[in-house]
């Protein structure tokens, strides 16, 4: 090998590893991914974790990329040694980290890497993380309102744009639901006609999207399917409660919004009195749920943010008209993922509706 050759694969490799750290601060899960052979492994001996193949990189970094609230990571120069089309290196590594239920702290790593040069250029064909220092006494700082995941979120009312919509709809089907892209409320209406057969069960959430699309009305005054909003409302609260919980946890169908829906494939529905959440969470055989554009937001800390910021100031106005009380969240909801994969179906609109 020339020594012109030489420099051109240390740059490459050195640029590889660079890469590897701003694709997972990014959060971009598919380019960090790519970044291995296909054959390549991602070994984490102290968390444990254990991906070989690019498929298993790409959803374990899914699942660990929803834990973070926020994480830091800086590459520094270590060692390369070359060997034709491979080569062998060392990374050092210094991370900041909190996770959404308050595990946090600082670490100096090393990755032990072996390079393989491949027709898309030199790729991981192994990085094995060892831990060298750990600290987790609490961090005294924060990330900022604007970190980058904020500011892609810059107003919680504007569609996401076709490229966080694709994102959305990759990680939402990497997580074991069916979504699918539509391009407005009346596109979205007729595709649950298709999806929800004549004469199943259905149970709705009090929706502003679905009230505006005019799904609400399909459903509860149409007289296709065995609507159970209607009945609920029916039923005498104090000598039926049993009742109204037994039909509202177990329809066939759930139709219903999201609250927030993550570009790393989670769903957030939020609830003052718990009663939509069951069929929700797995009590419905089915679940549809209808999405506006501007629900869509980076991450799981995001979500959580455009709740209590967005959602809540909205709804608390709605209930104060309607019911004349105030609304609050008593209860939160987070889909991760579907055990039962098909089970629900997201339809992503690319439009705003609803708030």
């Amino acid at each position: 090998m020339n020594d012109f050759q030489a420099v051109a694969d240390r740059v490459e490799i050195e640029a590889l590893r660079g890469e590897f750290t701003d694709a997972a601060m990014m959060r971009d899960r598919p380019r960090l991914a790519a970044l291995f052979t296909p054959d390549g492994a991602l070994r984490m001996p102290n968390i444990p974790v254990e991906l070989v193949g690019r498929e298993a990189i790409l959803a374990g970094g899914e699942r660990l990329q929803r834990q973070w609230d926020f994480f830091v990571q800086n590459t520094h120069p270590g060692t390369i040694v070359l060997d034709g089309d491979t080569a062998t290196g060392r990374a050092y590594m210094q991370e900041l980290a909190r996770t959404l239920d308050g595990r946090q702290g600082l670490n100096y790593a090393v990755y032990h890497d072996r390079y393989q040069r491949t027709g898309e250029g030199w790729r991981f064909a192994e990085r094995v993380y060892e831990v060298r220092y750990l600290d987790t006494s609490p961090l005294a700082g924060s990330a900022p309102a604007s970190t980058t995941a904020s500011a892609a979120a810059a107003s919680f009312a504007d569609p996401a744009p076709a490229e966080r919509l694709e994102r959305a709809a990759a990680a939402l089907r990497a997580n074991g639901f069916a979504a699918e892209i539509v391009e407005d409320a009346a596109a979205a209406r007729a595709r649950v006609k298709d999806l929800v057969p004549a004469g199943a069960s259905v149970f709705t959430g009090a929706s502003e999207t679905l009230r505006l699309s005019g799904i609400d009305e399909d459903i509860n005054a149409g007289g296709r399917y065995d609507a159970i909003r209607p009945r609920v409302l029916a039923i005498d609260r104090a000598t039926g409660a049993d009742e109204i919980r037994r039909l509202a946890a177990t329809p066939d169908f759930v139709v219903n919004s999201v609250a927030a829906v993550t570009e790393t494939g989670s769903l957030v529905l939020a609830s003052g009195t718990g009663s939509q959440l069951p069929a929700n969470a797995g009590g419905a055989a089915h679940a549809v749920w209808i999405v506006g554009a501007q629900k869509v937001v980076p991450d799981l800390s995001t979500a959580l943010r455009r709740v209590e910021e967005h959602a809540l100031p909205l709804e608390n106005a709605r209930a104060q008209a309607v019911y004349g009380s105030p609304s609050a969240v008593n209860r939160l909801l987070i889909l991760n993922a579907d055990p039962r994969p098909g089970r629900g179906t997201v339809l992503l609109l690319r439009e705003a509706i609803g708030y």
